[in-house]
């Protein structure tokens, strides 16, 4: 069964688009991670415009994230204030990201910034999430413990100015990284079309040492609001948001999560980080070939606004 889509302006197939949902939340409730950086590269892959999939996945990836959003605030795992602050810097970092996608669009530079961005970010990061698994294991395997952080030992850029307690998060950090990596994660994830939870989990975890039981109702409450300013801002901005398209990613991905979600009680940590990493590493290493490829048809025509 096909079906047009209007801003897309190409027919796909209704059971196709359903499954790829279905598949992606599948992954996304086995993780506990947004899906986006899955998706968005699928659909550029399946002939959907550049600029429509980040666009739109935006509006699939803030629906996902309004149950895990709710769960976490029904178990009271949401830090309000460090949510403030990183939802500071992830509004200012997606409005930048909107104008930059905006500006590339227009250049026609911006499907290239688009496999950049997923090379370079996708690929530093996998390789740095499976070095941690790989040197986790193996101390696991060998029973090296871990190196304990003595008391009043912090990185320095957490004595930065503007320091601040988070009593709930039990951080006692300057908010100026902070800000900073949530202006980074709404920055990418307007422009790749990505939750950025993948970025954020690590990051406070490993970063910021903010247990772990805080660290996903979050990160996810942050992802919820930055991803609905990033659907909002696209949709007026660059019109790249497809109404029908988005409501088929959403019911497969709601459909899939479900599944995920009882698959991952059973996984073990360590079979967990070295799974995802793979993922990330894959991804961004599928990018890197389309670099180096030839494409199938080497020019392309676009229109593009003549002023007088």
């Amino acid at each position: 069964m096909q079906l047009y889509l209007p801003i897309a302006e190409i027919p796909v197939s209704v059971l196709l688009i359903l499954a790829m949902g279905a598949a992606v939340g599948f992954i996304s409730g086995l993780f506990g991670i947004g899906g986006g950086f899955l998706m968005t590269p699928l659909l550029i892959f399946l002939g959907i415009p550049a600029a429509i999939a980040v666009g739109t996945q935006q509006a699939q990836i803030a629906a996902s994230s309004t149950t895990s959003a709710l769960a976490a605030w029904r178990r009271d795992a949401i830090d309000l204030k460090l949510a403030a602050f990183l939802l500071g810097g992830g509004f200012i970092g997606t409005l930048l990201g909107v104008l930059f996608f905006a500006l590339m669009r227009r250049a026609g530079q911006l499907e290239l910034v688009i496999v950049l961005s997923y090379v370079s970010l996708f690929t530093v990061v996998g390789g740095l999430m499976l070095k941690e698994s790989v040197t986790e294991f193996w101390r696991s395997r060998r029973g090296i413990a871990r190196p304990v952080r003595r008391a009043g030992e912090h990185p320095a850029y957490l004595g930065l100015p503007f320091r601040m307690r988070f009593p709930r998060s039990k951080l006692y950090a300057s908010v100026i990284p902070i800000l900073g990596l949530a202006l980074f994660v709404g920055f990418a994830g307007a422009v790749l079309g990505i939750g950025g939870g993948f970025i954020m989990v690590p990051a406070l975890l490993y970063l910021f040492r903010v247990p772990p039981a805080i660290v996903v109702g979050t990160s996810q409450f942050h992802i919820l609001w930055t991803t609905v300013a990033a659907t909002v801002l696209h949709s007026v901005v660059n019109d790249a948001v497809d109404v029908v398209l988005a409501l088929m990613l959403i019911a497969g991905g709601v459909f899939g999560a479900q599944f995920g979600a009882r698959a991952g009680r059973n996984l073990r940590a360590e079979v967990f980080r070295f799974l995802l990493a793979l993922l990330v590493l894959a991804v961004g290493l599928r990018f890197a070939i389309e670099l180096v490829l030839r494409p199938a048809e080497p020019f392309s025509l676009q229109i593009v606004e003549i002023r007088p």
